[in-house]
Protein backbone atom coordinates (compact mmCIF):
# COMPACT_ATOMS: atom_id res chain seq x y z
CA UNK A 1 0.00 0.00 0.00
CA UNK A 2 1.19 3.52 -0.76
CA UNK A 3 -0.06 6.61 1.05
CA UNK A 4 0.92 10.20 0.28
CA UNK A 5 0.79 12.55 3.27
CA UNK A 6 3.00 15.36 2.01
CA UNK A 7 0.42 17.63 0.39
CA UNK A 8 2.05 20.68 1.98
CA UNK A 9 5.12 20.01 -0.17
CA UNK A 10 3.20 19.58 -3.42
CA UNK A 11 -0.04 18.17 -4.78
CA UNK A 12 -0.89 16.01 -7.79
CA UNK A 13 -2.36 17.86 -10.74
CA UNK A 14 -6.14 17.48 -10.82
CA UNK A 15 -7.28 15.53 -13.90
CA UNK A 16 -9.59 18.39 -14.88
CA UNK A 17 -6.69 20.83 -14.67
CA UNK A 18 -4.52 18.59 -16.82
CA UNK A 19 -7.24 18.41 -19.48
CA UNK A 20 -7.63 22.20 -19.43
CA UNK A 21 -3.89 22.58 -20.03
CA UNK A 22 -3.53 19.92 -22.74
CA UNK A 23 -4.58 22.01 -25.81
CA UNK A 24 -2.04 24.70 -24.96
CA UNK A 25 0.85 22.27 -25.39
CA UNK A 26 -0.20 21.03 -28.80
CA UNK A 27 -2.92 23.01 -30.60
CA UNK A 28 -2.81 26.53 -29.15
CA UNK A 29 0.97 26.73 -28.89
CA UNK A 30 1.63 30.31 -29.96
CA UNK A 31 3.70 32.84 -28.02
CA UNK A 32 1.20 35.02 -26.17
CA UNK A 33 3.21 38.12 -27.10
CA UNK A 34 3.16 37.46 -30.85
CA UNK A 35 0.86 39.62 -32.97
CA UNK A 36 -0.33 36.88 -35.34
CA UNK A 37 -3.44 34.75 -34.78
CA UNK A 38 -1.53 31.94 -33.03
CA UNK A 39 -0.19 34.42 -30.50
CA UNK A 40 -3.49 36.22 -30.06
CA UNK A 41 -5.32 32.96 -29.33
CA UNK A 42 -2.76 32.19 -26.63
CA UNK A 43 -2.98 35.76 -25.31
CA UNK A 44 -6.75 35.44 -24.99
CA UNK A 45 -6.31 32.29 -22.90
CA UNK A 46 -3.86 34.10 -20.62
CA UNK A 47 -6.22 37.05 -20.26
CA UNK A 48 -9.13 34.75 -19.35
CA UNK A 49 -6.93 32.96 -16.81
CA UNK A 50 -5.84 36.26 -15.28
CA UNK A 51 -9.47 37.29 -14.96
CA UNK A 52 -10.44 33.98 -13.33
CA UNK A 53 -7.64 34.19 -10.78
CA UNK A 54 -8.52 37.80 -9.98
CA UNK A 55 -12.15 36.85 -9.36
CA UNK A 56 -11.09 34.05 -7.00
CA UNK A 57 -9.27 36.47 -4.69
CA UNK A 58 -11.52 39.54 -5.27
CA UNK A 59 -8.82 41.43 -7.16
CA UNK A 60 -8.67 43.33 -10.43
CA UNK A 61 -7.33 41.58 -13.53
CA UNK A 62 -4.57 44.20 -13.76
CA UNK A 63 -3.39 43.36 -10.22
CA UNK A 64 -2.35 39.80 -11.16
CA UNK A 65 1.26 39.18 -12.18
CA UNK A 66 2.44 35.72 -13.18
CA UNK A 67 5.74 34.39 -11.81
CA UNK A 68 7.58 31.07 -11.84
CA UNK A 69 6.19 30.21 -8.39
CA UNK A 70 5.88 31.31 -4.78
CA UNK A 71 9.61 31.79 -4.21
CA UNK A 72 9.94 34.25 -7.08
CA UNK A 73 6.79 36.07 -5.97
CA UNK A 74 8.14 36.37 -2.42
CA UNK A 75 11.51 37.61 -3.65
CA UNK A 76 9.85 40.17 -5.88
CA UNK A 77 7.60 41.42 -3.09
CA UNK A 78 10.44 41.88 -0.61
CA UNK A 79 13.19 43.17 -2.88
CA UNK A 80 10.95 45.09 -5.25
CA UNK A 81 9.12 46.98 -2.52
CA UNK A 82 12.21 47.61 -0.41
CA UNK A 83 14.26 49.04 -3.27
CA UNK A 84 11.46 51.11 -4.78
CA UNK A 85 10.13 52.68 -1.62
CA UNK A 86 13.42 53.28 0.09
CA UNK A 87 14.20 55.50 -2.88
CA UNK A 88 10.79 57.17 -2.66
CA UNK A 89 10.32 57.51 1.11
CA UNK A 90 13.74 56.94 2.67
CA UNK A 91 12.32 54.16 4.82
CA UNK A 92 14.70 51.22 5.28
CA UNK A 93 13.12 48.92 7.87
CA UNK A 94 11.51 45.55 7.04
CA UNK A 95 9.49 43.47 9.50
CA UNK A 96 8.71 39.79 9.12
CA UNK A 97 8.06 36.87 11.45
CA UNK A 98 10.47 34.33 12.87
CA UNK A 99 8.61 31.44 11.22
CA UNK A 100 8.48 32.53 7.58
CA UNK A 101 9.31 30.34 4.60
CA UNK A 102 13.00 30.44 3.53
CA UNK A 103 11.99 32.48 0.47
CA UNK A 104 11.07 35.35 2.80
CA UNK A 105 13.76 34.85 5.43
CA UNK A 106 16.59 34.69 2.91
CA UNK A 107 15.20 37.67 0.98
CA UNK A 108 15.11 39.91 4.04
CA UNK A 109 18.57 38.72 5.07
CA UNK A 110 19.78 39.69 1.62
CA UNK A 111 18.25 43.15 2.02
CA UNK A 112 19.95 43.51 5.43
CA UNK A 113 23.25 43.43 3.54
CA UNK A 114 22.08 46.24 1.31
CA UNK A 115 21.18 49.01 3.71
CA UNK A 116 18.03 47.69 5.37
CA UNK A 117 17.27 47.02 9.01
CA UNK A 118 15.29 43.83 9.61
CA UNK A 119 13.13 42.80 12.56
CA UNK A 120 12.00 39.20 13.05
CA UNK A 121 8.83 39.15 15.15
CA UNK A 122 8.59 36.39 17.76
CA UNK A 123 5.53 34.13 17.87
CA UNK A 124 3.68 32.60 20.78
CA UNK A 125 3.82 28.88 21.58
CA UNK A 126 1.06 28.24 19.07
CA UNK A 127 3.04 29.93 16.32
CA UNK A 128 0.92 33.08 16.11
CA UNK A 129 2.18 36.64 15.60
CA UNK A 130 0.30 38.76 18.10
CA UNK A 131 -0.79 42.18 16.78
CA UNK A 132 0.56 43.95 19.86
CA UNK A 133 4.02 42.54 19.09
CA UNK A 134 3.94 44.13 15.64
CA UNK A 135 2.67 47.38 17.14
CA UNK A 136 5.73 47.57 19.41
CA UNK A 137 8.18 46.75 16.62
CA UNK A 138 6.94 49.03 13.84
CA UNK A 139 8.51 52.48 13.41
CA UNK A 140 8.31 55.47 11.12
CA UNK A 141 11.17 53.85 9.17
CA UNK A 142 9.23 50.66 8.41
CA UNK A 143 8.63 50.31 4.68
CA UNK A 144 7.22 46.77 4.53
CA UNK A 145 5.70 44.16 6.82
CA UNK A 146 5.56 40.58 5.51
CA UNK A 147 3.77 37.84 7.47
CA UNK A 148 2.64 34.54 5.95
CA UNK A 149 -1.05 33.68 6.00
CA UNK A 150 -0.49 30.06 7.08
CA UNK A 151 2.73 28.39 8.11
CA UNK A 152 4.13 25.67 5.90
CA UNK A 153 5.47 23.51 8.76
CA UNK A 154 2.91 23.75 11.56
CA UNK A 155 -0.11 25.10 9.67
CA UNK A 156 -0.74 28.06 11.99
CA UNK A 157 -3.06 30.73 10.56
CA UNK A 158 -2.04 34.33 11.21
CA UNK A 159 -4.33 37.33 11.93
CA UNK A 160 -3.47 38.94 8.60
CA UNK A 161 -6.28 41.49 8.58
CA UNK A 162 -5.29 42.89 11.98
CA UNK A 163 -1.59 42.93 11.12
CA UNK A 164 -2.19 44.71 7.81
CA UNK A 165 -4.26 47.35 9.61
CA UNK A 166 -1.37 48.10 11.96
CA UNK A 167 1.11 48.32 9.08
CA UNK A 168 -1.08 50.78 7.18
CA UNK A 169 -1.68 52.90 10.29
CA UNK A 170 2.09 53.48 10.35
CA UNK A 171 2.42 54.16 6.63
CA UNK A 172 3.99 50.78 5.79
CA UNK A 173 3.00 48.32 3.08
CA UNK A 174 1.84 44.79 3.90
CA UNK A 175 2.67 41.56 2.05
CA UNK A 176 1.50 38.06 2.84
CA UNK A 177 2.87 34.75 1.59
CA UNK A 178 -0.35 32.80 0.97
CA UNK A 179 1.28 29.76 -0.63
CA UNK A 180 0.12 27.37 2.11
CA UNK A 181 -3.18 29.14 2.72
CA UNK A 182 -4.66 29.22 -0.75
CA UNK A 183 -5.73 25.56 -0.84
CA UNK A 184 -7.94 25.80 2.24
CA UNK A 185 -8.68 29.47 2.97
CA UNK A 186 -10.70 32.05 1.04
CA UNK A 187 -8.12 34.79 0.50
CA UNK A 188 -10.09 37.97 -0.25
CA UNK A 189 -7.47 40.66 -0.81
CA UNK A 190 -9.99 43.47 -0.34
CA UNK A 191 -11.24 42.15 2.97
CA UNK A 192 -7.71 41.42 4.20
CA UNK A 193 -6.53 44.78 2.83
CA UNK A 194 -3.11 43.46 1.81
CA UNK A 195 -0.92 45.32 -0.67
CA UNK A 196 0.81 42.24 -2.07
CA UNK A 197 0.13 38.51 -1.88
CA UNK A 198 2.10 35.52 -3.20
CA UNK A 199 0.78 32.08 -4.11
CA UNK A 200 1.75 29.04 -6.17
CA UNK A 201 -0.36 26.63 -8.24
CA UNK A 202 1.25 23.36 -7.24
CA UNK A 203 -0.06 23.68 -3.69
CA UNK A 204 -3.69 23.45 -4.86
CA UNK A 205 -3.61 20.67 -7.47
CA UNK A 206 -2.21 22.82 -10.26
CA UNK A 207 1.06 22.60 -12.21
CA UNK A 208 4.52 23.32 -10.83
CA UNK A 209 6.50 26.30 -12.09
CA UNK A 210 3.74 28.91 -12.04
CA UNK A 211 2.76 31.40 -9.35
CA UNK A 212 1.21 34.82 -8.86
CA UNK A 213 2.13 38.03 -7.14
CA UNK A 214 -0.95 40.12 -6.46
CA UNK A 215 0.00 43.80 -6.43
CA UNK A 216 -2.67 46.25 -5.33
CA UNK A 217 -3.42 49.09 -7.75
CA UNK A 218 -1.21 52.06 -6.98
CA UNK A 219 1.50 49.94 -5.36
CA UNK A 220 4.62 49.89 -7.54
CA UNK A 221 7.39 47.45 -6.65
CA UNK A 222 10.61 47.68 -8.60
CA UNK A 223 10.91 45.35 -11.57
CA UNK A 224 12.35 41.98 -10.60
CA UNK A 225 12.84 40.08 -13.85
CA UNK A 226 14.31 42.42 -16.44
CA UNK A 227 13.59 41.50 -20.05
CA UNK A 228 10.74 41.92 -22.49
CA UNK A 229 7.36 43.58 -22.20
CA UNK A 230 5.54 40.64 -20.61
CA UNK A 231 3.35 41.23 -17.55
CA UNK A 232 2.91 44.89 -18.49
CA UNK A 233 6.72 45.30 -18.60
CA UNK A 234 7.05 44.29 -14.93
CA UNK A 235 8.28 40.72 -15.37
CA UNK A 236 10.13 39.65 -18.49
CA UNK A 237 10.07 36.13 -19.87
CA UNK A 238 7.95 34.13 -22.30
CA UNK A 239 4.54 33.48 -20.79
CA UNK A 240 4.00 29.84 -19.76
CA UNK A 241 0.55 29.62 -21.31
CA UNK A 242 -0.33 26.01 -20.35
CA UNK A 243 0.72 26.59 -16.74
CA UNK A 244 -1.19 29.88 -16.55
CA UNK A 245 -4.33 28.18 -17.83
CA UNK A 246 -3.79 25.30 -15.41
CA UNK A 247 -3.32 27.59 -12.45
CA UNK A 248 -6.55 29.42 -13.18
CA UNK A 249 -8.54 26.20 -13.48
CA UNK A 250 -6.95 24.76 -10.34
CA UNK A 251 -7.79 27.86 -8.31
CA UNK A 252 -11.33 28.02 -9.69
CA UNK A 253 -11.95 24.42 -8.65
CA UNK A 254 -10.25 24.93 -5.29
CA UNK A 255 -12.47 27.87 -4.38
CA UNK A 256 -15.60 26.16 -5.68
CA UNK A 257 -14.96 22.90 -3.79
CA UNK A 258 -13.16 24.30 -0.75
CA UNK A 259 -15.80 23.70 1.90
CA UNK A 260 -16.37 20.12 0.83
CA UNK A 261 -12.66 19.35 0.57
CA UNK A 262 -11.85 21.02 3.87
CA UNK A 263 -14.43 18.88 5.66
CA UNK A 264 -12.98 15.69 4.18
CA UNK A 265 -9.39 16.71 4.91
CA UNK A 266 -10.11 17.82 8.46
CA UNK A 267 -11.91 14.55 9.20
CA UNK A 268 -8.84 12.60 8.07
CA UNK A 269 -6.45 14.83 10.03
CA UNK A 270 -8.55 14.67 13.20
CA UNK A 271 -8.89 10.89 12.94
CA UNK A 272 -5.10 10.69 12.69
CA UNK A 273 -4.60 12.91 15.73
CA UNK A 274 -7.21 11.05 17.79
CA UNK A 275 -5.55 7.71 17.14
CA UNK A 276 -1.94 8.74 17.75
CA UNK A 277 -2.85 10.55 20.97
CA UNK A 278 -4.47 7.37 22.28
CA UNK A 279 -2.04 4.84 20.88
CA UNK A 280 1.45 6.41 20.81
CA UNK A 281 2.92 7.75 24.08
CA UNK A 282 5.35 10.65 24.47
CA UNK A 283 4.29 12.79 21.52
CA UNK A 284 3.76 16.51 21.13
CA UNK A 285 1.41 18.22 18.63
CA UNK A 286 3.17 21.38 17.46
CA UNK A 287 1.34 24.63 16.76
CA UNK A 288 -2.12 25.93 17.52
CA UNK A 289 -4.98 23.52 16.91
CA UNK A 290 -7.55 26.32 17.08
CA UNK A 291 -6.01 28.49 14.38
CA UNK A 292 -4.66 25.97 11.89
CA UNK A 293 -5.25 24.86 8.30
CA UNK A 294 -7.24 21.59 8.19
CA UNK A 295 -4.61 19.45 6.47
CA UNK A 296 -1.65 19.90 8.80
CA UNK A 297 -0.42 17.78 11.70
CA UNK A 298 3.12 18.42 12.94
CA UNK A 299 4.08 15.87 15.57
CA UNK A 300 7.18 15.42 17.70
CA UNK A 301 7.97 11.84 18.66
CA UNK A 302 10.23 11.95 21.67
CA UNK A 303 13.38 9.79 21.95
CA UNK A 304 13.77 9.12 18.22
CA UNK A 305 15.33 10.78 15.18
CA UNK A 306 12.84 12.08 12.66
CA UNK A 307 14.90 11.12 9.61
CA UNK A 308 14.99 7.49 10.77
CA UNK A 309 11.24 7.54 11.20
CA UNK A 310 10.79 9.06 7.74
CA UNK A 311 12.87 6.29 6.18
CA UNK A 312 10.94 3.62 8.07
CA UNK A 313 7.64 5.04 6.88
CA UNK A 314 8.92 5.36 3.33
CA UNK A 315 9.79 1.66 3.33
CA UNK A 316 6.15 1.05 4.27
CA UNK A 317 5.02 3.16 1.29
CA UNK A 318 4.18 6.26 3.34
CA UNK A 319 5.36 9.71 2.23
CA UNK A 320 5.57 12.52 4.77
CA UNK A 321 8.13 15.17 5.70
CA UNK A 322 10.39 16.46 8.45
CA UNK A 323 9.32 20.03 7.64
CA UNK A 324 9.56 22.41 4.71
CA UNK A 325 10.57 20.71 1.46
CA UNK A 326 12.67 23.80 0.75
CA UNK A 327 14.75 23.12 3.87
CA UNK A 328 15.18 19.38 3.48
CA UNK A 329 18.75 18.20 3.82
CA UNK A 330 19.58 20.74 6.51
CA UNK A 331 21.03 19.38 9.74
CA UNK A 332 19.88 22.43 11.67
CA UNK A 333 16.74 22.14 13.82
CA UNK A 334 13.63 23.70 12.30
CA UNK A 335 13.59 27.47 12.85
CA UNK A 336 9.80 27.23 13.15
CA UNK A 337 9.93 24.68 15.96
CA UNK A 338 12.65 26.67 17.70
CA UNK A 339 10.48 29.79 17.51
CA UNK A 340 7.52 28.09 19.22
CA UNK A 341 9.69 26.68 21.99
CA UNK A 342 10.13 23.03 21.06
CA UNK A 343 13.28 21.88 22.95
CA UNK A 344 16.27 21.32 20.68
CA UNK A 345 16.86 17.83 22.04
CA UNK A 346 13.47 16.59 20.77
CA UNK A 347 12.95 18.87 17.76
CA UNK A 348 14.69 16.44 15.40
CA UNK A 349 11.97 13.91 16.14
CA UNK A 350 9.33 16.05 14.47
CA UNK A 351 7.36 14.94 11.42
CA UNK A 352 4.91 16.91 9.28
CA UNK A 353 1.93 14.91 8.07
CA UNK A 354 -0.12 16.88 5.55
CA UNK A 355 -3.43 15.61 4.24
CA UNK A 356 -5.20 16.28 0.94
CA UNK A 357 -8.50 15.78 -0.82
CA UNK A 358 -7.51 12.25 -1.88
CA UNK A 359 -6.68 11.08 1.67
CA UNK A 360 -9.08 8.43 3.02
CA UNK A 361 -9.71 7.19 6.53
CA UNK A 362 -8.35 3.82 5.40
CA UNK A 363 -5.13 5.60 4.43
CA UNK A 364 -4.96 7.15 7.89
CA UNK A 365 -5.51 3.85 9.64
CA UNK A 366 -2.74 2.21 7.63
CA UNK A 367 -0.37 5.09 8.43
CA UNK A 368 -1.08 4.97 12.16
CA UNK A 369 -0.66 1.20 12.26
CA UNK A 370 2.73 1.44 10.54
CA UNK A 371 3.71 4.50 12.56
CA UNK A 372 3.10 2.68 15.84
CA UNK A 373 5.36 -0.18 14.79
CA UNK A 374 8.12 2.15 13.54
CA UNK A 375 8.09 4.34 16.65
CA UNK A 376 8.19 1.33 18.98
CA UNK A 377 11.08 -0.25 17.06
CA UNK A 378 13.13 2.97 16.90
CA UNK A 379 12.58 3.74 20.57
CA UNK A 380 13.87 0.31 21.52
CA UNK A 381 17.04 1.12 19.61
CA UNK A 382 17.42 4.62 21.07
CA UNK A 383 19.88 5.20 23.93
CA UNK A 384 17.60 7.99 25.16
CA UNK A 385 14.98 5.50 26.30
CA UNK A 386 17.33 3.30 28.32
Amino acid sequence: MKVYLDYAATTPVDDRVFEAMRPYYTDVFGNANSVHSYGQEAAAAVDNARRTIAECINAKRTEIYFTSGGTEADNWAIKGMAVRYKAVTGRNHIITSAIEHPAIIESVKYMSKHGFDVTFLPVDEGGIVRPEVLEKAITDKTVLVSVMAANNEIGTIQPIKELAKIAHAHGAFFHTDAVQAMSSMKMDVRDLDVDLMSFSAHKFYGPKGIGVLFVKSGVKPDKFMIGGHQERTMRGGTTNVPAVVGMAEALRLTVKEMDENNATIKAARDHFLDRIRKEIPNIRINGSLDSRVPGNANVTFEYIEGESLLLSLDLAGIACSSGSACSSGSLEPSHVLMAIGVPVEISHGSIRFSFGKHTTLADVDYVVDELKKAVERLRKMSPLTR
